[in-house]
């Protein structure tokens, strides 16, 4: 808590500032050059983050000027993201906002206003509709919600953008296609997740050379003529064959909020998709696999993550796990951003594990959890000089394309900072703060 402490105070001026000084022609911050945020154009998947942090930073300190940023922005600002139908990104963006907005109100932290409420809502309910109609379907007769890239392509970033489909679903929403047909927002959630289950995440069972157990594909190709899977493939990885550890954290992350609140619903309404058991058994091992992989297989003894456990420069590095991470080396760099995204999950997955009868797995999986958060939350990681924007120190972005910044003086890059990586800590903060205090918070209540 001393350090959540002190992340909110570093935090209050440096997001205050920058929307002071940032302006929406210039599209969205993305990621630091020394120290300073700029806008990459690749999609436009940061908005929500940008807006939602200063909704977070309300939520983490009873400040209300962070509120009224946050909400006024989420107003002007994220109507268009609402009905974007060319991207993957609708839980990254609308939950984070209109989400976020819905939560702290029904939470009774600002004023209750049923008008406001509907306005959030329906935001919502067409968020989770448009980005379930983004839909390729296998030859398995199941499908899968896909990337920017096209019907081709599925994204593991994309399944904790389920959680727009699932708020959707909680609100009593559907999804109408052509002839009057009524599309379960849930079923094609749970569709999503299975199959990205079966051809994202590995389980060592000789799907091909490299079925190391635990081991994640950023992307996954399928022929759109006739659904069948093609081939592993990557955008923002080393290769096809190795871990790029964000695609990782999404995964743990986006599987442990799912089973979350999947376990909040009713027995009944999960049995025409497999029943409950079923359905949590495919979680969990997906969940099981990732995250004993990311702790015993391929982070720093403090549980920071490089870019892709796969990276070329590592062999440079001897055994890496058994030391603490150093941001400064001369060959690959970390990512915090995924340490942030996966710290989460971790502790989600563990807290759930202890809650349904699974002691010793869940401390397991809680402890490392929380071993990423102090160490993130402290030095060398915590960006307290007030002249550099951003919050958490030394994130990727896209290794393979060359846009992040390398300092003058170093051989990688380093020093610099992500508005998700920003973003997922303070969620982080959040959730610590709230379970020190008691008061558990999920996406849907």
């Amino acid at each position: 808590m001393p350090a959540i402490t002190e992340f909110a105070n570093i935090a209050a001026p440096k997001i205050y500032s920058l929307h002071e000084v940032w302006r929406p022609e210039q599209g969205s911050p993305v990621f630091t050059v020394a120290g300073a945020y700029t806008s990459r154009s690749w999609t436009d998947w940061t908005s929500g983050f940008f807006i939602g942090l200063a909704i977070l930073q309300f939520d983490l300190t009873g400040d209300k000027e962070f509120l009224d940023l946050g909400r006024e922005k989420t107003i002007a600002l994220m109507a268009p993201h609402v009905s974007h139908i060319g991207v993957h990104d609708h839980g990254f963006n609308n939950v984070s906002t209109y989400g976020n907005l819905r939560r702290l109100m029904l939470e009774g932290r600002i004023p209750f206003d049923q008008n406001e409420l509907h306005f959030y809502e329906i935001a919502l309910k067409m968020s989770g509709a448009v980005q379930a109609a983004r839909y390729a379907k296998t030859n398995t007769g199941k499908g899968y919600i896909y990337s920017f890239n096209g019907p081709h392509s599925l994204f593991v970033d994309t399944i904790r953008s389920m959680r727009s489909l699932s708020l959707a679903h909680h609100l009593g929403h559907q999804l109408m296609g052509e002839g009057e047909r009524h599309i379960n927002l849930l079923g094609r959630a749970l569709e999503h997740a299975e199959t990205t289950a079966s051809y994202s995440v590995y389980y060592g069972e000789g799907r091909d050379r490299y079925d190391v157990p635990g081991r994640v594909v950023h992307e996954a190709i399928f022929n759109t003529k006739d659904g069948q899977f093609r081939c592993p493939s990557t955008q923002q990885g080393y290769s096809p064959f190795t871990t790029w550890t964000r695609g990782a954290a999404w995964i743990i992350l986006g599987y442990a909020e799912q089973l979350e609140f999947l376990r909040s619903r009713e027995k009944e309404e999960l049995g025409a998709f497999g029943g409950w058991e079923a359905i949590e058994t495919l979680f969990l091992r997906v969940l099981n696999v990732t995250a004993d992989y990311y702790i015993e297989g391929y982070t720093c003894q403090d549980g920071i993550p490089f870019w892709d456990n796969g990276a070329p420069g590592l062999v440079h590095l001897g055994d890496y796990r058994q030391s603490v991470s150093d941001p400064g080396n001369a060959y690959e760099p970390v990512d915090s951003s995924a340490a942030a995204i996966t710290a989460q999950g971790l502790v989600r997955l563990g807290r759930y594990l202890v809650n349904n009868g699974n002691e010793d797995a869940g401390q397991t999986y809680l402890s490392a959890g929380l071993t990423i958060a102090q160490t993130i939350f402290s030095d060398p990681y915590l960006s307290s000089d007030p002249q550099h924007q951003g919050l958490l120190l030394h994130s990727i972005y896209h290794r393979p394309n060359g846009w992040d910044a390398i300092p003058e003086g170093q051989q990688i890059p380093c020093g610099e900072s992500c508005m998700w990586g920003d973003y997922h800590a303070m969620e982080l903060a959040l959730l610590i703060k709230r379970m020190a205090e008691e008061d558990y918070y999920v996406f849907w209540e």
